[in-house]
């Protein structure tokens, strides 16, 4: 997949994921790779941008697997936030579509 398509939709699909229910770092990398291929160099500073931001905050809890697990929870200001980018996307996708529709393909 072409790596702009992915950076451009990549911080609404964090979004909604977390929406969706609190997930820590290396789960978020997992969900997010059934629909794009990511790694955790690229899910990190966006987790951490989006926190300072305040889009999410976070919690730890103890693992049994290891030290415990940074867990991210979308703020209320976050879900406006991703509520906002996904009315955007929404709507970008239809224009680029409908546009698609109008044009030969071989």
């Amino acid at each position: 997949m072409n790596a702009q398509f992915k950076k451009g939709v990549l911080e609404l699909i964090v979004l909604e994921s977390v929406k969706n229910r609190d997930m820590y770092g290396y789960e978020l990398v997992e969900e997010v790779s059934k629909v794009i291929d990511v790694n955790e160099g690229t899910i990190y500073p966006l987790l951490r941008r989006l926190t300072n931001e305040q889009y999410f905050e976070t919690y730890l809890v103890e693992s049994s697997e290891g030290p415990p697990r940074k867990y991210y929870h979308l703020t209320a200001k976050g879900v406006l936030y991703s509520n906002a980018l996904y009315k955007d996307w929404d709507t970008f996708q239809a224009k680029v579509n409908e546009f698609f529709r109008g044009v030969e393909h071989e």
